[in-house]
């Protein structure tokens, strides 16, 4: 239980506020991890750190092997961590500033963290009294020390059920109809879960089929192989979901929908989180091996990639929209290594444009839903980007048309279709399609993500439909 003999003491930095040690009152005291924070603050520093300086994993990896004191130390010292980019339990947050307004003087204790973090949450925060943290070697703070000394004289707690509070202390009930209704065990639901797993981004690795029909595969075992197959990306790509989420958790909570994922919003810990990631690579990686070597090998490469997209890559203009291009084109490469079937480099240079032109619109979309004059958080690009944004865009799609008009010109689909020509009848409804994504994206109709746009939309589906019949129609 953190008490007055804490070697750091600092004031709260209240203002106004801290007039309320003057009027007396009982004191109230909050301890850190998921009472005054829905999360563990430890791991939140840490992913702060490594969000900023990926290469700094390695040194946290270490100072955790080294013990406790040495990781806090370690955190201590980062020049990354920001107090404003917590989850702060918005129920106890309002608590406090109850007890304030009774003329109540509010205390943040920890004995787990250092004074750096401890103090830079309650100057952030400026509603606490003062604050104590655990020891660091600082001076005490002679006024700080006379306005913990009301301690020894009984005080009210809100924290772990666990802490061992001294005589003269009472314990808030965490559900009480008076006090927040801080951390719970409760378990988390499955809805969470897969927002969590963005289970409804499992569509994009139907992309893994793709092979399987281009190159008339439609045995049984081909089918059965191709399902594998996406099933393993599915669960490799919620992985690489939760490790972008929890680099991203700072950025996410400053956003205006991204803070309602279960980590920005704090229902589910990280953690909890980074066992899930792990569980979900242990069956990607089981179910790829099963498949193929070979198609293991793909995998691998795109967890690769995706990791480096997450840590770096999103963050360099135009860079960002290649690798999403290739992300989404290693999908279709993949379904070809499953079955075994020859990689169509037709495909493969259709894939890489139209997936281009798709990246493109999500960045579109980003920047013009941004206010004018404002820089989009973790990306490397400004407001007027836009028209040249929307310009690439409009090329790549309008390129990947050109290459399947060259695709049904060549030998390769005389040997697969019987009256290839009837293919032509498709191009109109591709270049529609296109089209009409682009002056979607340019009304704003279009939410953060074209491809699940797509997904969503009636008249995709129709296209997709359509192109299909045709192509049924020319075999």
């Amino acid at each position: 239980m953190p008490l007055p003999y804490q070697d750091t003491t600092g004031p709260g930095d209240a203002g106004p506020l801290r007039d309320a040690r003057m009027r007396g009152g009982r004191p109230l005291v909050v301890d850190v991890d998921d009472v005054l924070m829905q999360t563990s603050l430890s791991s939140e520093a840490i992913w702060s750190e490594i969000a900023h300086r990926p290469a700094a994993a390695i040194a946290l990896a270490a100072a955790v092997l080294r013990g406790p004191a040495e990781l806090k130390r370690r955190l201590a010292n980062s020049a990354h961590f920001d107090p404003a980019r917590l989850a702060y339990d918005t129920e106890t947050v309002a608590y406090m500033l109850r007890v304030l307004g009774e003329g109540r003087p509010v205390y943040l204790a920890s004995d787990t963290y250092d004074s750096a973090l401890v103090g830079a949450i309650a100057q952030h925060l400026g509603v606490f009294t003062a604050w104590t943290a655990s020891a660091d070697g600082a001076r005490l703070d002679p006024e700080a020390m006379s306005l913990l000394q009301s301690w020894s004289q009984g005080f009210d707690y809100l924290g772990h059920d666990s802490e061992v509070l001294p005589a003269g202390a009472t314990r808030i009930p965490r559900r009480s109809p008076a006090a927040p209704s801080v951390a719970t065990s409760d378990p988390v639901g499955w809805r969470v879960w897969a927002k969590l797993l963005r289970v409804h981004q499992w569509a994009k690795n139907a992309l893994v089929l793709v092979p399987m029909l281009t190159a008339h595969q439609f045995g049984l075992w081909p089918a059965i192989t191709a399902l594998f197959a996406a099933l393993a990306f599915s669960l490799g790509a919620s992985a690489a979901y939760i490790l972008n989420d929890l680099v991203d958790v700072s950025a996410d909570r400053a956003h205006a929908t991204k803070r309602e994922r279960p980590i920005a919003s704090g229902a589910i810990a990280p953690a909890q989180a980074i066992a899930a990631m792990a569980l979900l690579l242990i069956g990607a990686i089981t179910i790829a091996a099963v498949v193929s070597p070979a198609f293991l090998g793909v995998l691998a490469g795109y967890l690769a990639l995706t990791t480096a997209y997450s840590f770096r890559l999103k963050r360099l203009a135009l860079l960002d929209v290649v690798t999403l291009a290739v992300l989404y084109t290693i999908r279709v490469v993949a379904g070809a290594v499953a079955i075994g079937v020859a990689m169509s480099e037709w495909l493969f240079a259709f894939s890489l444009f139209i997936f281009m032109a798709l990246a493109l619109v999500k960045r579109y979309v980003e920047l013009d839903r941004r206010s004018s004059g404002d820089r989009p958080l973790s990306r490397d690009y400004q407001p007027n980007d836009r028209a040249m944004i929307a310009v690439l865009a409009a090329a790549a799609g309008f390129n990947a048309v050109v290459i399947f008009t060259l695709y049904i010109s060549s030998d390769a689909v005389r040997a697969l279709y019987g009256h290839p020509q009837i293919m032509w009848a498709s191009c109109p409804v591709l270049m529609y399609w296109v089209a009409r994504v682009m002056l979607f994206a340019q009304r704003g109709l279009i939410d953060d993500d074209p491809v699940i746009f797509a997904l969503k939309d009636r008249v995709s589906w129709l296209a997709l439909g359509t192109i299909g019949a045709i192509m049924l129609a020319a075999m």
